[in-house]
């Protein structure tokens, strides 16, 4: 397992070379198309690709070596692949990588002849993506490019691809309402962060009560209060290891405001990225069988004695390799909460910043212990022994973690419409991991490595009686009810009308609402209503407080239900628009975007309209597309939206 925490970084660096961060020179072979129109919507398409100087590509397919040749592939149902034909004869030659058996390659171009037929209106590009290896007689991987293939078919502009909408006025909406809308930018971000901040403060604390750190917090303070030439130095030195401590784990955040800079749009994109959020499930499935004493994940072996031979307290940068140490040694134990930590603050809501205030948060939870105990070191006494209560902190850290995995299973069953984790079956799975852990907790099972339970502490009453408590709160979530709405949990579980039972629709609280601006546009102009722009996401927690917390008041839904066109525009939904319906739009700044999915499109449109890319963002619109009032975002303050909603209703 000394090789499993390396699956994070290896699936962070896949997903940016999905998302062609590379520079396109850097590309062994670069592609040209040639298309012949040959009937009705079929299109012949000639590729010819240039393969760079010293390479070579591996024309046929060689189940042995695991070499699939070229391939191409599609993901738009409308489009159908028939008769590939490869030009390239290419040459048999001893290929060095393959312990010189005899391959057949291509070198300095290659030349591929494929048809495609399109049912339906054929659009002025489509997308095709081609796979295949090269080599340079030492290294080799497999390369792929998506080659935009113009059919020579007109594209006339429609509606359905607008995105700036020239009448939307931030600076003079119609009317002032100071009420939720009013609130800042500021103020809402500052709020959240303090939010992020206590959250990783909790995180730092629980991570604080695992087997990994606590028996290190009296040995280390003994350490410098014993080691040190005084005792004003020992609490010097123990202050310095609390904040490098603390300073490491801030230092973990900084390459995400890299990419924040790169593409503000990028954080929600590995948020919400499908492959992500599997593998997040993955691993915290296993973290939490780790937890449970299956078996044991450390970093390897080689990489904490380097660290802990430099330690020491000599010096300073000996006391930072000593905090290093510790973060390196307890990650097993604190992995997974900084997964969750991370998770949690690259949300549809979330970025950069909020990463690095819940890591210092953390950080500053997990470095205060070494701190105080060594300006106070008669408290050491007061610490309760380690023993096998540790071991149930991290067995109960392991059904907390399960439960955790399938919120990431949900992103991506939502994002995908994949259908396979609704919200009551996702309710359901959690009520298991409840019981599981209440029963636990109450001594009914234990694993292997628990220490014998001769009886239940009070602190263990107290606990398990709380998940016992809401494991039974979550019971009325898996029935058709109106108790079904677990306020209390909002934002983790699927969205209400993403339900097992039927629905009138796919709107929040069955609503009138649509998920395309000129559809609701249109509904607006026939009803005579006002639009309700909601900007969400299938991933954005707070979004679905606002819909089942706010939305579900009777003065509220009867508002949205009377005055207003709901138009909900989902912008981590990774669900193709038809190939007509793709572009290339470039943004007031003058950079280029590629318009593929249903989300990039709304993702575009808020941050061109609103200039903002978080979530939720709500804005009143009239039939004319004039800006009613200031938009307005997560409002936690009672009374507020609906005195937002109010005001703005009060203007056609």
């Amino acid at each position: 397992m000394q090789f499993f925490t390396k699956i994070i970084s290896v699936i962070i660096l896949a997903f940016l070379l999905s998302n062609n961060l590379y520079a396109q020179d850097e590309r062994i072979i670069h592609w040209k198309s040639i298309t012949e129109k040959v009937g009705e919507g079929v299109y012949k398409i000639n590729f010819i690709g240039n393969i760079k100087t010293g390479w070579y590509a591996y024309t046929a397919k060689d189940t042995a070596e695991g070499i699939s040749g070229f391939t191409i592939y599609n993901a738009d149902s409308s489009i159908t692949l028939n008769n590939f034909e490869l030009a390239t004869n290419g040459i048999i030659k001893s290929d060095k990588v393959f312990a010189n058996k005899k391959l057949l390659l291509s070198f300095d171009s290659v030349s591929i002849f494929q048809t495609v037929k399109i049912v339906g209106k054929v659009p002025a590009n489509i997308e095709l993506l081609v796979n295949y290896e090269v080599a340079d007689g030492e290294s080799f991987f497999p390369e792929s490019d998506t080659l935009k293939i113009a059919t020579g078919e007109k594209s006339l502009a429609t509606t359905s691809n607008r995105i700036l909408i020239p009448t939307i006025n931030l600076d003079k909406p119609l009317t002032e309402c100071k009420t939720a809308s009013s609130q800042s930018t500021e103020n809402v971000k500052s709020k959240g962060l303090l939010s992020l901040f206590v959250l990783g403060f909790l995180g730092g604390l629980v991570a604080l009560l695992t087997p990994c750190v606590f028996p290190m917090i009296p040995l280390t303070v003994s350490f410098f209060t014993k080691k040190s030439e005084s005792k004003k130095a020992g609490v010097k030195n123990a202050f310095l290891y609390g904040f490098f401590i603390f300073l490491i784990y801030v230092l973990l955040s900084l390459p995400f405001h890299f990419l924040d800079k790169l593409n503000p749009e990028i954080l929600n994109n590995i948020s919400t990225n499908v492959y992500l959020n599997v593998a997040f499930f993955v691993i915290f499935i296993v973290f939490a069988l780790s937890f449970f004493g299956f078996y044991e994940i450390t970093l390897p072996a080689s990489f904490t004695n380097k660290t802990d031979s430099k330690a020491g307290a000599s010096n300073i940068m000996g006391i930072f390799f000593m905090a290093l140490t510790l973060a390196l040694v307890s990650f097993s134990c604190t992995g997974p909460i900084l997964g969750s930590l991370l998770a949690g603050s690259l949300s549809a809501d979330g970025g950069a910043m909020q990463l690095t205030v819940g890591m210092s948060g953390f950080g500053l939870a997990l470095a205060l212990p070494f701190a105080l105990f060594a300006l106070f070191p008669g408290m050491l006494k007061s610490l309760p022994k380690s023993g096998g209560w540790l071991t149930t902190v991290k067995v109960v850290l392991g059904f907390l973690e399960l439960g955790l995995a399938f919120k990431f299973l949900s992103n991506a069953d939502l994002v995908m419409h994949w259908g396979i984790l609704k919200r009551e079956i996702f309710i359901g799975i959690w009520i298991i991991i409840g019981v599981l852990l209440s029963l636990y907790l109450w001594g009914i099972f234990k694993f292997k490595h628990d220490s014998p339970l001769n009886k239940l502490s009070l602190n263990r009453i107290v606990i398990a009686s709380m998940f016992t408590l809401f494991t039974l709160y979550l019971l009325p979530g898996v029935t058709n009810t109106k108790y079904a709405n677990l306020s209390l949990i909002s934002g983790f579980p699927p969205p209400l009308w993403y339900s097992i039972y039927a629905s009138e629709n796919e709107c929040v609280l069955n609503l009138n609402c649509t998920h395309d601006y000129e559809e609701g546009l249109k509904m607006a102009k026939e009803q005579n209503k006002l639009i309700l722009l909601d900007f969400t996401g299938y991933a954005c927690v707070n979004c679905r407080r606002m819909e089942e917390n706010v939305w579900s008041k009777a003065e509220e839904y009867k508002l949205l239900s009377e005055k207003y066109i709901i138009v909900s525009l989902y912008v981590d939904d990774k669900k193709l628009l038809p190939a007509e319906n793709r572009f290339t739009y470039t943004t007031k700044e003058g950079t280029t975007r590629e318009i593929r999915t249903v989300g990039e499109k709304w993702s575009v449109f808020e941050t061109e309209n609103f200039k903002q890319n978080s979530q939720p963002l709500y804005a009143i619109i009239n039939a004319k597309e004039e800006l009613v009032s200031h938009p307005s975002g997560y409002a936690d303050k009672k009374g507020d939206y609906l005195q937002w909603l109010q005001c703005g209703a009060k203007y056609k």
